[in-house]
């Protein structure tokens, strides 16, 4: 699988994208002695040091992050078990078999992004990221829709692998108010991986604590003091979503970025197969780690 990957990245670079290539080639030649010589043990803990601080610039917003991005799931389930056991089971079903599912599959369809924009950074092609981001934004979003039918039909579905109907229909009635999120899905994987090459992490950071705070507050307004119940749940779930997706679309497009997005183009749609082919087999990878935790429950 590795090396069909390899040859599909290559296959993508060398129609029409070749000086992403060379200019990668060229800077891995250039950063071979970015470290200074070790010839003592204090020489590596030195740089031992020195390469810390580097990854943990980068590694410590991204886990902030990450978590945060979590925890507006987590949160979700932890009001919904104030409310029963009905629907505490109704909110963890829908997000690990519905909600995880497909976002197994659209998580792999973007990861594509991360290699690609990363080599295009690498060799100084910053034109080239904003094409790569608006074609896995077509890719992500047409699988988005091809999955759409899990949440419309999610309350048969649960039922027909056996969940108790009273569990499924409410979880069905669940999953159908979060349709909504599984397209802020689509949108938010192909931008993360797109800032992410840039090492723009603290934003991000930022807008996820501020997401998750707001998150909080407005499903206990939702949910118990407005007596919503599941509904309020969902709402709260979309809103938070689509608002970490604007925060992030208003930075890019407001020229945060740079070079990195010059604005809508047709190239998006240009080698868009190849770029699908590098995507399903990424997909393939991520989802069958995520079909293991859907069987399981």
């Amino acid at each position: 699988m590795s090396a069909e990957i390899i040859a599909l990245q290559k296959t993508l670079l060398s129609k029409g994208d070749t000086e992403v290539e060379a200019g990668s080639s060229s800077l891995i030649v250039g950063t071979v002695s970015d470290l200074e010589p070790i010839s003592s043990p204090g020489d590596f803990f030195r740089e031992f040091w020195v390469e810390c601080k580097k990854l943990w610039v980068l590694a410590a917003p991204a886990i902030f992050t990450t978590l945060s991005r979590y925890s507006i799931g987590a949160v979700t389930q932890a009001f919904a078990g104030h409310l029963g056991n009905i629907e505490l089971a109704a909110v963890s079903i829908a997000n690990t078999v519905i909600a995880g599912f497909t976002m197994g599959i659209a998580l792999g369809m973007g990861s594509a992004l991360e290699t690609l924009c990363g080599q295009a950074y690498g060799a100084g092609r910053l034109d080239m990221m904003g094409v790569y981001l608006q074609r896995s934004w077509a890719i992500v979003n047409t699988t988005g829709f091809i999955l759409s039918p899990l949440y419309i039909f999610a309350k048969p579905l649960l039922r027909l692998i056996g969940q108790k109907p009273e569990i499924a229909d409410a979880a069905g009635t669940f999953a159908l108010w979060i349709l909504p999120q599984l397209f802020a899905y689509t949108m938010i994987f192909p931008v993360v991986k797109f800032l992410q090459a840039q090492r723009k992490m603290m934003f991000m950071a930022v807008v996820a604590a501020v997401a998750l705070g707001l998150h909080t507050l407005f499903s206990w307004v939702l949910m118990f003091k407005l007596k919503l119940g599941l509904v309020g749940a969902a709402v709260t779930l979309n809103v938070s979503w689509w608002f970490i997706v604007a925060s992030l679309l208003v930075y890019i497009f407001s020229g945060a970025c740079g070079q990195t997005w010059s604005g809508f183009s047709w190239m998006a749609f240009k080698n868009l197969w190849s770029f699908v082919k590098l995507s399903v087999a990424s997909a393939i990878m991520l989802w069958s780690v995520r079909n293991l935790t859907a069987q399981s429950s």
